[in-house]
């Protein structure tokens, strides 16, 4: 990235997206020894965000600001996604983050993953170190599995746990996302006695081809009554499908009037929106126009 190195200003007055993601599907292939599952899914990220805002903070800490803050701010990933890159790169700077939250957590949108891709992004940016978009990831990998996706910042096939990833190429599509406000603990679904976990293995081709089934959806469902009535009555209007291990489905659309046209149909007390698909991340695209 080359220009003018950003003042203090700009930083203190910019505010960076962590988009969200969908899970176009979900295979479960096995089960490892460390009791991780195995796994292929597809990763499509969607132009809808939390929003952070970084700023130096001289006493060398890492201080969280956020309205919503529904888990202790140690135990948030922006903070664990901060400390981890201060310790790991030995710095001595400190930050002041402001979050907005948007997306809910518990709701398969990736949102605290992508708020924690971000921060490591950013800090690595501000706190002026220099580690390569791999090392980020690896470093993301430690918190969690979705973490990399958000940070190599690509819609992409992935494989293992979800952190070997290969970038696809997905056509141009609009979705219409619902969250049934449910909670969905992804422990809990991959715990479950019911859930299949030895599908055979499937390729790209079987993906663009149409497999786009998501062995949690039967397992979901079971386990939230409130949440199949939703699926339920989406389903009336459109083939729904599940992203993660829930709680949010969505549709897919060609166009944006089609899903404005989806959504008007659904009832209006839903929470509900009409997003697009998007190959490279608003993230990166920030990062473009802000060191342009």
């Amino acid at each position: 990235m080359a220009g003018l190195k950003p003042t203090s200003e700009e930083w203190e007055e910019h505010w960076w997206p962590a988009p969200a993601k969908l899970n176009l599907m979900l295979n479960i292939t096995g089960r490892g020894e460390d009791g991780y599952h195995q796994l292929q899914t597809v990763f499509q990220l969607i132009a809808i965000s939390d929003w952070l805002n970084f700023s130096l903070h001289d006493g060398g800490d890492i201080q969280l600001r956020c309205d919503s803050m529904e888990i202790e701010a140690s135990e948030n990933l922006v903070v664990r996604a901060a400390t981890l890159l201060k310790q790991h790169c030995g710095t001595a700077k400190g930050a002041v983050v402001t979050l907005k939250k948007i997306l809910p957590q518990g709701a398969g949108l990736g949102g605290g993953s992508s708020d924690a891709a971000t921060t490591l992004v950013i800090l690595n940016q501000l706190w002026e170190l220099g580690l390569t978009t791999e090392e980020l990831a690896g470093l993301g990998l430690q918190l969690g599995a979705d973490v990399p996706v958000f940070v190599y910042g690509q819609s992409a096939w992935g494989e293992g746990v979800g952190e070997r990833l290969t970038p696809i190429s997905l056509p141009e599509q609009w979705f219409v996302v619902v969250n049934p406000k449910c909670h969905c603990s992804t422990k809990e679904v991959f715990q479950h006695n019911r859930l299949t976990r030895d599908n055979s293995a499937i390729t790209i081709r079987d993906f663009l081809g149409g497999q786009m089934k998501n062995d949690c959806l039967p397992i979901v469902l079971e386990m939230n009554k409130d949440l199949e009535t939703v699926y339920q009555k989406f389903s009336e209007f459109s083939e729904v499908f599940l992203t993660g291990t829930g709680s949010s489905m969505f549709a897919k659309c060609d166009t944006r009037a089609q899903a404005a046209a989806l959504s008007n149909q659904l009832p209006s007390d839903w929470t509900k929106w009409i997003v697009k698909g998007v190959s490279e991340s608003p993230l990166q695209m920030s990062l473009k126009r802000f060191f342009k």
